[in-house]
């Protein structure tokens, strides 16, 4: 949707020596919560298929890598970068990156489509939940936060890929947080509404599916008027809980599905 940047400016120093992997970096929700962990005072390592922007390159407690992961080996790469960058130790794993279908229903589906976005909204935070566990494990210590979507609530607000794949990472979030959480090891997700972002720009313009979209505007438009009077969210309002569920102020909570969406998920 729209192109924005983080203009908080309240530091701390919450997660002073820890380290904090994030996919999805160069923009939208994942820009912002960068900034807002470098703004803690976490020693950051961002992964994106797209160049990181100066304003994270040039932070001395920021590493990248740029990493397509849609590739199989995708989250093991990422992981071996942020390894040497920061040495073996994950506290924070953060997956932020995603990409749109086109609203195509099954009937409309191509297999490249599911395929590409099964991999990068599903199969690459579990692979990287994977990665990073033992580096947890082994300190009986981390938090991950999975973003998910309104439409991993939902059937009704995108298409078929997209809405299995958000699914599928509430799923995950679900089990890896019932399995560890013995072992000091929590797993959360939070789950946007309608969010400022550019994650349009990874849909096939080409394909998009106007019959069902036409089914699904209508649940679109009682949170989002088309006089523009929205209820659409900025990246910055979904980072805050993004950090809570980081922090050891959410020590207790494991397991949940945290909506930021202005009420959308109670209609």
């Amino acid at each position: 949707m729209f192109q924005t940047t983080t203009t908080t400016t309240t530091t701390s120093s919450h997660f002073a020596s820890q380290v904090v992997l994030i996919t999805g970096c160069s923009s939208g929700i994942g820009l912002a919560t960068t900034h807002a962990f470098l703004r803690s005072s976490a020693r950051v390592f961002g992964v994106d298929v797209a160049p990181a922007p100066p304003s994270l390159t040039s932070h001395a407690a920021f590493g990248f890598r740029q990493v397509d992961l849609a590739a199989a080996d995708g989250p093991r790469v990422a992981l071996a970068a942020c390894a040497a960058r920061y040495g073996h130790r994950v506290d924070v794993l953060c997956n932020v990156a995603g990409v749109m279908d086109a609203s195509e229903s099954v009937d409309a589906l191509a297999d490249d489509v599911w395929d590409r976005v099964l991999a990068v909204n599903l199969s690459a935070p579990v692979r990287l939940m994977r990665e990073v566990l033992p580096l947890m494990r082994g300190r009986r210590a981390g938090a991950v936060v999975n973003v998910v979507s309104k439409a991993g609530l939902s059937g009704a607000v995108a298409g078929v890929a997209y809405t299995a794949s958000k699914h599928g990472l509430v799923g995950a979030t679900k089990q890896t947080a019932w399995r560890f959480a013995d072992e000091g090891i929590r797993c959360n997700a939070v789950a946007p509404g309608v969010v400022a972002t550019n994650i349009s720009d990874s849909m096939n313009k080409e394909r998009f599916d106007a019959a069902t979209y036409a089914r699904m505007k209508p649940v679109h438009e009682l949170h989002v008027p088309s006089d523009g009077s929205s209820q659409i969210l900025m990246p910055d309002d979904i980072t805050s809980t993004i950090l809570f569920l980081a922090s050891d102020l959410s020590s207790k909570i494991t397991g949940a599905v945290i909506p930021i969406d202005n009420g959308w998920s109670c209609l």
